[in-house]
């Protein structure tokens, strides 16, 4: 084999590795981090039960302070309380609902009456593609697939062949 076709080799057995390593680092992370927003966008409800302005009062609450979203989502709220309650622009009288469309990636945090911190937050995201991870997989394993082969024919020279075959 000459010369050439060996480092050839050498430089396609690490950029492969590379490329594995990444991917499985990359996936990894990404499923134990759950992500939330490698969904297609839907309308999600949001309930405010009843009672929930006597909590409110108390200072007490069994609601979420944030949520996350992807974009194209809608959120309806939902009250079920004997009084009215708002949400940013949103104001929701008493048995019924009112949905927001969430169109923009944006970290916004709501004025609201159902919390007694009186905010809310919504973190609207970009849905995560299948192609959005391989290109993450990509941006990290190219890289790393080239520092292994710099790093494997430093550390590994591949010797020319002295003896020329007739």
């Amino acid at each position: 084999m000459t010369h050439s076709k060996r480092v050839f080799l050498r430089i396609l057995t690490t950029m492969t590795i590379g490329l594995i390593v990444s991917g499985f680092i990359s996936e990894a992370s990404f499923r134990l981090l759950g992500n939330t927003t490698s969904r297609a966008p839907t309308t999600i409800d949001f309930v405010i039960p009843e009672g929930t302005a006597n909590k409110v009062a108390n200072g007490e609450s069994n609601l979420v302070e944030s949520m996350t979203f992807v974009v194209g989502d809608i959120l309806t709220i939902i009250n079920h309380d004997s009084v009215t309650h708002s949400l940013g622009p949103m104001v929701v009288p008493p048995g019924s609902s009112a949905s927001l469309t969430l169109d923009t990636p944006e970290n916004q945090r709501f004025s609201c009456s159902f919390n007694p911190n009186q905010f809310f937050g919504l973190d609207v995201r970009e849905a995560t593609t299948t192609s959005t991870r391989i290109i993450g997989i990509l941006l990290a394993g190219i890289p790393l697939g080239f520092l292994l082969s710099a790093y494997s024919l430093a550390a590994w020279p591949i010797k020319k062949n002295l003896i020329q075959p007739s």
